[in-house]
């Protein structure tokens, strides 16, 4: 039997769960979230992350705050961020931010800031 891959990258999409979005518009914050994040990451962290496969997991904070919070977080942790206001064309009013993409970086970094978050 294989073992278990050992993921030692991974991104953490963050989304609010204070707003009330469908599960469509969820999902499309958090790949805009995804994406910001990547872009921003350096070119080494993106390499090794995309070599394991690209590891993601889906968090939920409680609000806006958070959101924030956990920005300075990781900025001060020199992890990538990508934070996303919605336009307002469907669900949420325009400017309303609703989610937070965090690295690619080491699991381990984006585990001191995100641990007490529950997964989405």
């Amino acid at each position: 039997m294989p073992a278990e891959p050992e993921f030692v990258w991974k991104q953490c999409l963050v989304v609010r769960g204070d707003l009330k979005m469908s599960c469509g518009k969820i999902c499309a914050q958090v790949a805009h979230a995804a994406i910001m994040a990547y872009e921003r990451a350096d070119q080494d962290a993106r390499k090794r992350w995309s070599s394991e496969g690209q590891k993601k997991v889906v968090l939920r904070a409680k609000g806006e705050r958070d959101l924030f919070e956990l920005k300075v977080l990781a900025e001060r942790a020199g992890i990538s961020t990508g934070l996303v206001r919605d336009a307002g064309l469907t669900e949420i009013p325009p400017g309303s931010v609703t989610a937070l993409g965090l690295g690619p970086a080491r699991s381990e970094d984006l585990d001191k800031i995100t641990s007490s978050l529950p997964l989405l």
